[in-house]
């Protein structure tokens, strides 16, 4: 998911406030790097331009990714460049796994997470984030959208125990974060007019999504598992 560049100009509590589903991740990153030990080997199968890189510097960090997505990515610091459904590690050589909004990107989804459970030690730990309603990006490397059964059963096909698959935000938080889409499609000046609407609108909305207990509509899941 590409990230927007306005976000730079927000206080961070504000930040927090309107891309939840963004710190969210971030925050489960943070817990998992938190909970390995120094000698711990991590791969980060879809690494991207590696945001995540630094949280595991005290652990041996190796980022890989087919570097197709995004043209205006800088791909320069990965440390290897493949297929995440073909990777190039012997069995059990991980620690932990990260796979954050990637299996969007791949045409195997299933083979993929297969090829992480290979090459995680018994044990490790696998933190998978997909996007269930997201717009298209990257194209036209986007394939698939994901339900949590959907992403459940791919789970487990693959191996894996599945220890919990978290909403991302329900229909609220979802709503307020496409009143802020909106804005994309007015040019100047009507983009102010729009503002007038969309904005508290994006603002207000989240305050609402305790009302969503189920979370059938979410922006995705954040799903950990073990082999």
């Amino acid at each position: 998911m590409t990230e927007n560049p306005t976000r730079q100009m927000l206080p961070r509590w504000l930040d927090r406030y309107l891309w939840f589903f963004e710190w969210a991740m971030e925050d489960e990153v943070r817990g998992l790097a938190a909970g390995l030990p120094a000698s711990a080997r991590v791969l980060d199968a879809g690494a991207g331009e590696g945001r995540y890189k630094r949280f595991f510097s005290h652990a041996a960090y190796t980022g890989i990714d087919l570097a197709v997505g995004d043209a205006q990515w800088d791909y320069s610091n990965l440390d290897l460049l493949g297929d995440l459904a073909r990777l190039p590690f012997r069995d059990a050589s991980f620690d932990a796994c990260l796979n954050i909004v990637t299996l969007e990107h791949v045409r195997e989804p299933l083979a993929v997470l297969c090829e992480l459970h290979r090459v995680l030690r018994s044990g490790g730990r696998l933190l998978l984030v997909v996007p269930q309603d997201w717009e298209v990006h990257q194209m036209p490397h986007d394939y698939f959208r994901y339900t949590r059964f959907g992403v459940r059963h791919l789970m487990e096909h693959a191996g894996f125990t599945v220890e919990h698959v978290q909403a991302g935000g329900g229909y609220f938080r979802l709503m307020g974060r496409r009143m802020l889409n909106g804005l994309q499609f007015f040019a100047w000046p009507w983009k102010l007019l729009a503002a007038v609407f969309l904005l508290p609108a994006g603002f207000l909305f989240p305050l609402l999504d305790a009302l969503d207990q189920d979370r059938n509509f979410t922006l995705g899941y954040i799903c950990t598992a073990r082999k």
